[in-house]
Formats: C-alpha cells, structure tokens, sequence
C-alpha cells in the first residue's frame, strides 16, 4: 500500500486478514502503551488479546459479515500506528447504524456493500481507533486514514465508517476530510464516592427510594449475588453464562454474535480482563452480567438469565457495575448501548462519536445534511434527558 510522508519519513500501511501476522507486543504497544507497567489497559477491547480472541473463535472471518484487514503503520522497520479494520457485508453488530443510508445507496443503484469499519465488533464502547504509539498520534491517525480511504478506493468500495471512537480522534479526523456524527449513551460518572450510599445521597428522594426499593426486590430472588474474576472464574462458570448469552442474542439479534469458544479463549487469556456477576440459588447460577475492566472504565457487555425476577437485571447489570466502580476507584461505568431506563438509575446521556468517508462526491453531501440535523437532535436530547435526570438540584448544577 502507497506510503504517505511525515517529516521526510516514509509511512508504509500495510494491510493483514489474520493478527498473527503482527506482533502483539507490536500491536499493544499501540493499543495500550500504558499496560507496560504491569496495569490493566485502559481499553481492553483493542488489545491483541481481545481482537484475537474474537479471530480464533471464529466469532469474526469467514461467514461473519466481519473480514478482518488489520492495518499497519511503519516508520522503517517501527510499527507506530495500527487500526482494527474490517470488511463488512452488512451493518449488524455496529450500534451505530447506517441502514437507511444502505437503503438509500442501494435504491439510487449502488452497491452499499461491503464497506470498511474501523471498530470493535459487537461493542458499542468509546475508545481510540487509531491506535498509535506515544507521540504518534497525529502522524499516525493520518496515515491510517488515508490508508482505509485508498483501500475502499482501490476497490470501489461505497464507504468507510470508524465507529465509537475517542474525543481526540474527532477533530484530526474532520481535518482529514471524514464526516462527523453525534450519538449518546448513558454513562454513569463517579464523582468520588466511597459507598454506594455516597451516591444515593446525591439523587432526589424519590429516585433514592427507588433505587434502593429495586435492590431490595433484586435480592428477594431467593439466593446470592457473587462477584468473581481472575482465578475465581472457572471453566464450568462460561457453560452457564453461554446460556443467558444464547438466550438474550436469540431475543436481540436472532443469532449471537460471539461463539461458545470466545467464552473459553476469555477463561484463557482475559480472565483477569473480566467482571462476572452471577445470581446462584444453592450454588447454581440463574443470571448473570459480563463486565470487562478497563484501567479507570468498567465496560458493561452481555445480560441474561433462565429465570425472570423482578430488578434482577436491573441489580446484576447496573448496580453491582456501580459498586464495582467505586471499589476499585474508576471513574465511569458505560452500560453498553440504547436504554433510557438507565437515566433514572444514575446513568446520564454522554456524547459518542463516529467518522465517516462516502465515496460519491453526491451522496456524501446528502449524508453531511442529514449528519447536521442529526447532531443538532442529539445535542437537544442530551440537555433535555441531563434535565430530566436524577440527581439532586443542587447536584445538577454542579454536573451542568
């Protein structure tokens, strides 16, 4: 792949199907520089470990709709910057979605598909997608950049779409001539507290009741919520939670995304990555929640259960992720996509990004109108939600 030049230095992007093909101190000296003092990284969804885990369980690859094409950039023989790069033929397990932009490409006589995605699949979390070394950054991003772009180019493909990506990615990335687009989550936000009850101090009356009127109810299920990671995890616990998972992809996306052998790679390589909540009734286990734990961020994932009891979920998916958040110090819980019943369990609407690069010069300005009415909409949403939150006026005012 053409090299682009930075300071008299030629980059080379190169393009692979498989991360064995890249070093994983390599690649993780991009993704997570900062795991090199023996830390936690702080996004476990772009280390080696992950990405792989998702190629050798055949959960991404062929049959998928997610063909893996890694990106690479060298600075001589240095690897500085890499990207998480899939080829799509459809726009499943995104949360960002483009389906009636497909809709409209396809019915003016384009082929929409495939496309190229800069993303982790099946997770919708902020985190770079440029991922470069330290000092990197901006030389990096470029050349990733414009990389995709003479990739989807080169082959006549519709588009190129970097989803959930960082803050600091946003504006080097309109630079760049991609298209910016607004989303919200709703995150929950620590602000110092050292007990959960630090925390329902700071919400209205009626909420605080609420709140602790579902936990209550939550463990009237008729056993014990459990806790575990690292070597707490066993073997036998992934067999459980792969039937809450099967039973809540069935309901959600038909099909689960991720495989059974994506479960015993995490009890493999990841475990310390990994926050299992489980609700055991003499030992066995009815529901559970998978977390994964970032250096300052715990990352809700997967729900589900075989028996249905009132605010179980609720429990098991937000409030033990709250706990969990204060008693290692993090400062955010993302709770995963959509779900504005969070807002009324202290998570509040935060702003989320993606980046886009459509081929037709037409279709692109189509997008870039849409683009600016719907960032319009969401910045309005955000305010009216923040409003509606709840928290404590005087506490409002503070978070405003």
């Amino acid at each position: 792949m053409d090299g682009t030049e930075s300071d008299e230095t030629v980059i080379e992007v190169r393009a692979s199907e498989s991360l064995s093909q890249v070093p994983q101190e390599d690649w993780d000296a991009c993704a997570c520089p900062e795991s090199a003092d023996g830390g936690p990284p702080n996004d476990p969804f772009t280390t080696y470990r992950f990405l792989k885990a998702l190629e050798d369980s055949g959960s991404v690859g062929r049959g998928t709709g997610w063909q893996p094409r890694y990106l690479t950039a060298y600075k001589g023989d240095r690897i500085i910057a890499a990207a998480p790069l899939y080829a799509k033929s459809h726009s499943q397990g995104e949360y960002i979605f483009d389906f009636n932009w497909a809709h409209a490409y396809e019915n003016a006589g384009g082929d929409y598909y495939p496309k190229l995605q800069i993303a982790v699949p099946f997770t919708p979390a902020t985190g770079r997608r440029f991922l470069t070394r330290p000092g990197e950054e901006a030389t990096g991003q470029a050349a990733l950049v414009q990389a995709a772009v003479q990739l989807a180019s080169d082959h006549g493909l519709s588009s190129v779409h970097i989803t959930f990506c960082a803050d600091e990615e946003v504006e080097p990335g309109k630079a760049l001539g991609l298209m910016h687009r607004s989303s919200q989550q709703f995150h929950w936000v620590n602000r110092g507290y050292d007990t959960f009850d630090d925390f329902l101090a700071t919400l209205s009356s009626r909420k605080r009741k609420n709140i602790r009127k579902e936990r209550r109810q939550a463990q009237e299920f008729g056993g014990e919520i459990v806790s575990l990671t690292g070597d707490d995890i066993q073997p036998e616990h992934w067999d459980h939670f792969w039937r809450f998972y099967q039973d809540t992809g069935a309901r959600k996306w038909g099909t689960p995304y991720l495989t059974r052998e994506f479960f015993d790679i995490v009890q493999d390589q990841m475990r310390d990555d990994v926050l299992l909540v489980l609700a055991q009734r003499d030992g066995f286990p009815i529901a559970g929640a998978l977390n994964f734990i970032g250096r300052d961020t715990m990352y809700g994932r997967y729900w589900g259960c075989i028996e249905h009891h009132p605010c179980l979920h609720f429990e098991l998916c937000y409030y033990q992720a709250i706990d969990a958040a204060i008693a290692r110090g993090q400062s955010t819980v993302e709770a995963g996509a959509q779900g504005e019943h969070k807002l009324a369990r202290g998570y509040l609407p935060t702003q989320t990004h993606s980046l886009h690069w459509v081929a037709d010069p037409g279709f692109a300005r189509a997008i870039q109108q849409y683009l600016n009415a719907e960032a319009a909409a969401v910045e309005e949403e955000i305010e009216v939600l923040t409003a509606y939150g709840p928290f404590r006026r005087d506490q409002q005012e503070e978070q405003d």
